[in-house]
């Protein structure tokens, strides 16, 4: 089956270009011009990947990021006219995976997409982080071929750390990926959730520690086993 890729820009011969581009390499392409479309196209169906252009008539390209990353940890692209190398910073620091700036080639944005997916998708064995499998449509993950009984807030901190192998998170970066209203919770919830989630996992290999704990910075995954 194909890969879904969103694109939000609101210039026409933008998302034509894009679109071309990506549907030579094999993947499936939805348009959005507005950052409400674009939401509304990501709670209907299952997306790879998301090219976002961070001037949108709506709301801001980074905004609409941070609302994204609330609930999915898919693959960010930034299109921008910006250059400043702040505003590369930002998008990366709130979630993006790449940023690429305006006039590029539709050849180059493609490779990137190819690149970017073959960093954060699923391998021959699970998902990036290895022997996990994470199933985002019912938000369940395997680990080892056994499911995992996960609460909410457990699933969403695994679900950010294996799509994302090597990353170090800190405490306040999950807290805002992950809860609604980062301001209610504390530093100490996000280490119990880790904890519960680790208890969980030594049920299944007590031989593996796959979360490594970074002392004064945050959690990672590891990226080898």
């Amino acid at each position: 089956m194909a890969l879904t890729i969103l694109v939000v820009d609101d210039e026409p011969a933008i998302t034509d270009n894009i679109t071309y581009a990506l549907r030579t390499e094999g993947f499936e392409v939805v348009c959005c011009s507005t950052g409400e479309e674009a939401l509304h196209a990501l709670a209907e169906r299952d997306v790879n990947l998301i090219i976002l252009d961070v001037g949108l008539p709506d709301q801001n390209g980074f905004e609409l990021c941070k609302q994204v990353r609330k609930t999915s940890t898919v693959p960010i692209i930034f299109l921008t006219a910006r250059t400043d190398e702040i505003d590369r910073v930002v998008g990366l620091e709130i979630g993006g995976d790449d940023y690429v700036p305006k006039p590029f080639s539709p050849r180059e944005l493609a490779a990137r997409v190819k690149a970017v997916l073959r960093r954060s998708s699923p391998g021959e064995d699970g998902a990036a982080g290895g022997p996990f499998v994470s199933d985002k449509q019912r938000m369940k993950i395997t680990y080892f071929g056994k499911a995992l009984d996960l609460s909410r807030y457990e699933y969403k901190i695994l679900e950010v750390l294996i799509g994302r192998p090597g990353w170090v998170f800190s405490r306040q970066k999950l807290m805002d990926l992950v809860w609604e209203d980062p301001a209610v919770s504390f530093d100490r919830t996000v280490d119990t959730h880790v904890k519960t989630i680790r208890a969980k996992l030594h049920e299944v290999r007590p031989d593996v520690d796959p979360i490594q704990t970074h002392r004064g910075l945050g959690y990672s995954l590891k990226e080898a086993w």
